[in-house]
C-alpha cells in the first residue's frame, strides 16, 4: 500500500477500533500524537503574544513564523512585505453620569475616532437594532451618543454573527452620517464575562470617524435597564485611539513542493490578532492546524501538487494580507483554496465547491472524513477572508472544513482569547481532518477548474 493511501484507510480502521500502533498512518498520528499545531499556538501566544496589524508586535510575529516554518522543513519560506494604514488603541472608559452613576466596561472599535483626552459627555439615544438606527431622522441624533443593541446568539455555524454583526460593521458609519457625536454598541459576541469585544469598523470616504465603542454584554444590558426606567441617560465616553499612518505588514509564505507542474493548492490562516488577548483562537490555532496537516502530508512523500501555506498579515483590520496575496499571484494559476479561521474546536461539516468532473474527489473526501464525525454539507463552500481575493481573481475551487463555532464568539476579539481556551484533542481532530483532505487533493491529478460546479 502506498503511503498516501494510508491517509484514508486509517480513518476507516480507526472508526472500527482496528488501528494498532504498528500502522504508520498520518491521520491516526494527527488525531492522537500531533504536537506541531499545539506547539505553534503555544509559541505564538507565549513568545509573541498579541499581534495587532502594522505594529512592532506583528513584525516580531513574522520573524518568529519565518524561523518556525524553516525549522519545520518547509520549502521556499519567505516574508512578502506591504504597507498598510495603521490604527492603535488609546485610553478607553465609559461612565454613566446620570441618573444612575456607574462605570461601564468598554473598548474602542478599530478605526474609531477620538473623543480627545477630555472625553465626551452627551445624552444616549437607544436603538434596539441596526435597522432602527438606519431609519431614524438625522435631527434626533445630532450631538448625541447612539446606543445600538442586537440579538446575537450562539450558533454552531456562526450565522448569528453575520445576521447581527452589522451593528459593528456599519453602525458607526451610519451614526456618523446622521450627526451623532459618538456611538456605543452591544458587543458582537455571546459571552457574559465583563469583556467587551473589539473588531474593525469602517467609515465611508468623506465621513469623519466618530468615537465608536463596544460595551460588554452585562454592561449593555445594564444600560438598557437604566433606559427603560424612563429617565434621560447621560454618558461620559473617553476613547483616544490614533491613526499612525502607513506601517509595514506582511505575509509569511511556505510550501510543500509538488512533483508536477499542476496548479498549487493555497491554504491560509492569519498571523495578526487583536490586541486585547493573545490571539490563540483567532487565529494562531488556524496557523497551527494548516501547518501541522501540511507537514503530515510532506512526511508521506512529495505530493503531486504544491501546497502553499499563506500565514496572512493584517486580516483583522481590512484583509490587507489576503488582498496583497491576491494581487501578487493573480496571474499564477491556482487549483483550490482552503482556510482555517474559526477557532480550534472540532470540525463537524465539510462543504465543497468543485467542478462536476471532480465529483468523485468530493465523495472520497466525505467518506474519509465521516469516521471523524464530519458530515457532508449541502451548501457550496465559500472560502475564507484571506483566500477570498485569489478565489475572486481566478474563480477557484474551494473546500471548507467547518469548525464548531458554538463558543467562538465567547472569545472572539476579547481579552479571553488565550491559550487555555484551546482544547488539545479538538485541535488534533482538526489536524487529522485537514491531513486527510490535503492528502487527497494534493495527489488529485484531474482538473479542478470551475467550468461547472457541484
Amino acid at each position: 500500500m502506498k503511503k498516501t493511501d494510508l491517509l484514508f484507510t486509517g480513518l476507516f480502521l480507526l472508526s472500527m477500533g482496528l488501528i494498532t500502533p504498528a500502522i504508520a498512518d498520518p491521520v491516526h498520528d494527527a488525531l492522537y500524537k500531533d504536537e506541531v499545531a499545539w506547539d505553534i499556538v503555544e509559541g505564538l501566544t507565549t513568545e509573541v503574544g498579541p499581534r495587532q496589524a502594522g505594529t512592532e508586535a506583528e513584525t516580531r510575529a513574522r520573524i518568529w513564523s519565518l524561523a518556525k516554518l524553516k525549522m519545520l522543513g518547509f520549502d521556499n519560506v519567505r516574508i512578502e512585505n506591504y504597507q498598510m494604514p495603521t490604527w492603535v488603541r488609546g485610553e478607553e472608559s465609559a461612565e454613566v453620569l446620570s441618573p444612575f452613576p456607574q462605570k461601564l466596561a468598554v473598548t474602542a472599535l478599530g478605526n474609531s475616532g477620538s473623543t480627545s483626552a477630555n472625553g465626551l459627555e452627551a445624552e444616549l439615544v437607544y436603538f434596539d437594532n441596526l435597522a432602527e438606527l438606519q431609519a431614524v431622522d438625522d435631527d434626533q441624533l445630532k450631538g448625541k451618543i447612539a446606543f445600538v443593541n442586537h440579538a446575537m446568539q450562539r450558533t454552531q455555524d456562526g450565522s448569528s454573527y453575520g445576521a447581527f454583526g452589522g451593528a459593528r460593521f456599519i453602525g458607526p458609519n451610519v451614526a456618523a452620517q446622521k450627526g451623532a457625536a459618538a456611538i456605543v454598541i452591544r458587543s458582537a459576541g455571546t459571552d457574559y464575562h465583563r469583556n467587551p469585544h473589539t473588531g474593525n469598523t469602517n467609515f465611508e470616504t468623506g465621513v469623519t470617524p466618530i468615537p465608536a465603542g463596544a460595551l460588554s454584554l452585562p454592561d449593555a444590558e445594564n444600560l438598557l435597564r437604566m433606559i427603560k426606567r424612563g429617565k434621560p441617560v447621560m454618558l461620559k465616553l473617553i476613547l483616544t485611539p490614533q491613526n499612525i499612518g502607513m506601517q509595514p505588514s506582511g505575509n509569511v509564505i511556505a510550501e510543500v513542493k509538488g512533483s508536477t507542474d499542476l496548479p498549487p493548492i493555497v491554504i491560509a490562516c492569519h498571523l495578526d490578532s487583536w490586541d486585547l488577548g493573545t490571539g490563540a483562537f483567532d487565529d494562531a490555532a488556524g496557523c497551527g492546524i494548516i501547518t501541522a496537516a501540511a507537514l503530515k502530508v510532506k512526511e508521506t512523500g512529495m505530493p503531486k501538487r504544491t501546497i502553499r501555506l499563506l500565514w496572512a498579515g493584517a486580516e483583522e483590520v481590512g484583509i490587507w494580507g489576503g488582498k496583497a496575496y491576491g494581487e501578487k499571484y493573480k496571474n499564477q494559476p491556482h487549483a483550490l483554496a482552503m482556510e482555517s479561521d474559526f477557532g480550534a474546536d472540532r470540525i463537524w461539516r465539510v462543504d465543497f465547491k468543485l467542478p462536476v468532473s471532480a465529483e468523485q474527489l468530493g465523495n472520497d473526501i466525505a467518506a474519509a472524513l465521516a469516521p471523524l464525525g464530519i458530515s457532508r454539507g449541502t451548501q457550496p463552500a465559500g472560502g475564507g477572508a484571506d483566500v477570498g481575493p485569489i478565489i475572486a481573481a481566478q474563480n477557484l475551487a474551494i473546500i471548507d472544513l467547518q469548525q464548531d463555532g458554538t463558543r467562538y464568539f465567547d472569545l472572539h476579539h476579547t481579552p479571553d482569547d488565550t491559550l487555555d481556551k484551546v482544547d488539545k484533542m479538538q485541535l488534533r481532530q482538526n489536524v487529522a481532518a485537514w491531513t486527510a483532505v490535503l492528502g487527497l487533493v494534493a495527489n488529485y491529478e484531474g482538473s479542478l477548474a470551475l467550468d461547472s460546479k457541484l
